[in-house]
């Protein structure tokens, strides 16, 4: 179990966003995930969809819309990030490493 040293040290989330050129979704997930650093211990890694990486994930998690959010390789969101669904994800993490 984590504790509050861990919590300090260590990513909450490893956060992977697939994102297309020009993409306004796209520009507005990544603000709020700068602005979710500020409270959060994150990870965050950017890839472009016309990338091989970036494409190959986009089609393994049959994403339809930019960006593709992915937390610890798990599929999260498509298009238009959830701000108050990542925020309760990354409050329940803290909590659980809290107690």
């Amino acid at each position: 179990m984590l504790n509050r040293t861990d919590l300090e040290t260590r990513p909450l989330a490893e956060i992977t966003v697939v994102e297309a050129e020009a993409c306004h979704f796209c520009h507005d997930a990544r603000m709020a995930l700068d602005e979710l650093t500020a409270d959060y211990p994150l990870r965050i890694r950017t890839l472009d969809m016309r990338e091989p990486a970036g494409f190959q994930l986009m089609q393994e998690h049959r994403a339809a819309l930019s960006p593709l959010i992915l937390i610890d390789g798990a599929f999260f969101s498509q298009g238009r990030l959830p701000r108050g669904k990542i925020k309760q994800l990354l409050e329940a993490r803290a909590a659980a490493v809290r107690a």
